[in-house]
């Protein structure tokens, strides 16, 4: 029985149930079944197939890291043989055949701890590490053995001699070498200010200039991780964030005082490893009173100044959006922030080609903030991420999975609590639970939609860019919306989304945005097979951002082929559905309301593409062009079921309560509100059918 390494509590062995996934595991084994699924393992890339990368796990393991499991395009992987990569085992199977997973962290200082794991045991590696580890992994200089304490110093500039850190246990007794401050001596070395000469305090976005130099930095402690050497603090000032590793003893906590969201002073050496600036932590203060103070109001200061964007201007002159400009820029300042604070933004948006436009528009603005903000080269895939809704709305299951994540990396991580927005998702009352859960919780986000919204729903959002919330914003789409918040967050990336407002419009996109596109370098054919392929990519794998695919679609001049052989596919099934369904709709008449009713039970292929909205809406643009002019409805019903499509714009929170009055059995329920749909009682889906059909044919004439 022993403690676990990170947390401290009883574990059988060094690492407790609970955070075996937060250490990295060094594999001295020679059989596949000694390995542990779940945990992740360094490995040295071996080769690549067509289907994956194979992964030495130690001198006598191989696996394969399948392409499906990779976060990219295999091809897009930078990896050479060789290299040394991090993989999770997620499976053995009996021929022997280790099956790996990706690993979002790919070095070693991202892991909380470091394990050995033989074919007997997981032990803690031994005190004296190798030279290459450490070099990559520690502090220089910093880590010892028992026999030999590390006297080695640098000077200050006057000839003085200002030591490195060193642990404590070293009993180091050179009078020139300053130990690292222990709980104990912090005191006493605060004492010994006026003894040692700071340094000037330099900004961090200056550092990459400074490489060799002792700075003095000043900012706030946005993340701390534990590695199997040093502890690593993200720092940010009002320029920029770096890591400042700080070494007390392999894998122990260095300066346990100093918490995440914690104001410190801190004096090091700046050095550049595995291409990334680190500062090598010679001393670290937190900061209390008025030198606290000082140093926040002047971070607040340059975070409003900088977070608030510039007026760059609308994409066109639309009617609809001119009354949002101050809350797309407010939306836009959000966004900026959030990157300033090392806080992650995680875009929601419907799995839907309007949803995806808009949701890919801040991606490509808020990415290259991110790179520009932190030093670790993978920072983008831990400070952004996009997640597709699959039915449009942020639901209390979508809450839940996010407040479960957020909470376990504040945890783990000492992460900030996400800045959340919500794209063509948030303003109806299927979402309230989920924001309200998210407001429980502080966590900040916006909205921006153009679903007619429920009243109070989107008030605990900080933004809300929505045109229904203001005067009527009938034509308007999230893709237009989207894509001015994307140019207010980050100018550079307006010509790159230019022409995805186009995109957003199923039928009839304004001129405004077809000629923007065309200016753009994409002509009105091109768009519309933009939008089919990624409706199509959209339906498949819904729940996935496929980070790289849609980039490849939507930003890649040279790919356009790509559009065009997936939009040949969306196409091509579309019509295929259609010709099934066209001879088995039913049409129907009520208070002068033509209806126009499919049977997605009966005639459909269920669980295939085209999934039943695309679907729906195809149908009912052919039978408005089919139709003489006059109030049409295309009904889809289901099981317990039924989608509405109008051209007119039926509220089903209204045609409810008519609904339900005639058929007070059926337990008839509004999910949506304009062009939405019913829920119902299966047993009793006729009475349901005629009683919606009654009601919205009721709810069109008292409309007109």
């Amino acid at each position: 029985m022993g403690n676990c390494v990170i947390c401290g509590t009883p574990a059988d062995g060094p690492i407790c149930k609970s955070h075996e996934q937060d250490v990295l595991f060094e594999f001295e084994g020679s059989n596949p079944d000694e390995l542990t699924r779940g945990r992740y393992y360094r490995g040295t890339v071996d080769g690549f197939a067509d289907f994956g990368v194979f992964i030495d796990v130690g001198d006598e393991v191989t696996g394969l890291l399948h392409k499906s499991e990779l976060d990219r395009r295999l091809d897009a992987l930078d990896w050479e043989p060789g290299d040394t990569v991090f993989v999770e085992v997620i499976g053995i199977r009996d021929n022997g055949n280790v099956d790996l997973g990706w690993s979002i962290r790919q070095s070693e200082r991202e892991f909380r701890g470091k394990l050995v794991q033989d074919a007997d045991s997981t032990y803690l590696p031994d005190d004296e590490e190798s030279d290459d580890d450490s070099t990559d992994e520690s502090s220089a200089g910093s880590e010892t053995t028992d026999d030999e304490p590390d006297t080695t110093a640098t000077t200050d500039g006057s000839g003085s001699a200002v030591g490195k850190m060193t642990a404590p246990e070293t009993g180091s007794t050179d009078e020139d070498v300053n130990e690292a401050p222990t709980d104990e001596s912090a005191d006493d070395e605060r004492a010994d200010d006026e003894a040692v000469e700071l340094p000037e305090r330099a900004d961090i976005d200056s550092l990459s200039e400074r490489v060799g130099d002792r700075v003095r930095i000043e900012g706030e402690v946005v993340g701390a991780s534990q590695t199997a050497g040093p502890t690593v603090f993200e720092v940010r000032d009002e320029t920029a964030a770096v890591d400042c590793a700080a070494f007390k003893e392999a894998g122990v906590r260095a300066y346990p005082e100093v918490d995440t969201g914690d104001v410190i002073r801190l004096v090091g050496e700046v050095e550049l490893r595995n291409n990334e600036l680190q500062v090598e932590t010679e001393r670290l203060d937190a900061l209390a009173g008025d030198e606290e103070t000082t140093v926040r109001e002047r971070l607040e200061e340059a975070l409003a100044s900088e977070a608030r964007p510039a007026d760059v201007g609308l994409f066109a002159d639309d009617p609809a959006v001119e009354p949002l400009h101050e809350s797309i820029r407010d939306a836009a300042g959000l966004v900026r922030r959030a990157v300033m604070e090392s806080r992650p933004v995680i875009v929601r948006h419907n799995a839907s080609a309007e949803g995806y436009a808009a949701g890919a528009a801040l991606e490509r603005a808020v990415l290259p903030l991110v790179r520009d903000e932190h030093a670790r080269s993978d920072a983008e895939y831990h400070y952004f991420d996009r997640r597709p809704l699959e039915d449009g709305h942020y639901d209390m299951e979508d809450a839940t999975k996010d407040v479960t994540t957020m909470l376990d990396n504040r945890e783990r991580h000492d992460e900030k609590l996400p800045l959340f927005v919500l794209v063509d998702a948030g303003s109806t009352l299927e979402s309230g639970d989920g924001l309200e859960l998210l407001d429980v919780y502080g966590a900040p986000h916006a909205v921006v939609d153009t679903h007619y919204p429920d009243e109070g729903v989107a008030e605990t959002a900080d933004a809300v860019v929505n045109p229904h919330v203001g005067d009527d914003g009938d034509g308007v789409t999230a893709g237009v919306l989207g894509a001015n918040v994307a140019a207010h967050v980050n100018p550079d990336v307006r010509e790159d989304v230019a022409h995805l407002p186009a995109v957003s419009y199923w039928w009839g996109a304004p001129d405004r945005y077809v000629d923007l596109a065309e200016d753009a370098g994409y002509d009105e054919d091109h768009v519309t097979a933009l939008r089919e392929a990624v409706a199509l990519e959209a339906y498949y794998q819904s729940y996935e951002d496929k980070r790289e695919l849609i980039t490849d679609l939507l930003f890649e001049h040279e790919k356009r082929d790509l559009a065009e052989h997936i939009s040949e596919q969306f196409r091509t099934k579309l019509e295929d559905e259609l010709d099934t369904v066209e001879p088995n709709l039913t049409i129907r008449g009520a208070n002068g309301v033509t209806f126009t009713i499919l049977d997605t039970d009966a005639y459909t292929h269920r669980f295939d593409f085209p999934p039943e909205s695309v679907l729906l809406d195809a149908v009912h643009h052919r039978n408005l062009s089919g139709q003489p002019t006059g109030q049409n409805v295309t009904l889809g019903i289901a099981t317990d079921e039924v989608h509405v499509r109008s051209n007119e714009g039926v509220n089903v929170r209204e045609v409810a309560e008519t609904a339900r009055e005639q058929a007070p059995e059926a337990g008839i329920v509004p999910v949506g509100t304009r062009d939405g749909k019913l829920e119902f009682l299966a047993g009793e889906r006729g009475e349901a059918l005629d009683a919606v059909v009654e009601a919205v044919s009721e709810y069109l004439n008292d409309s007109n």
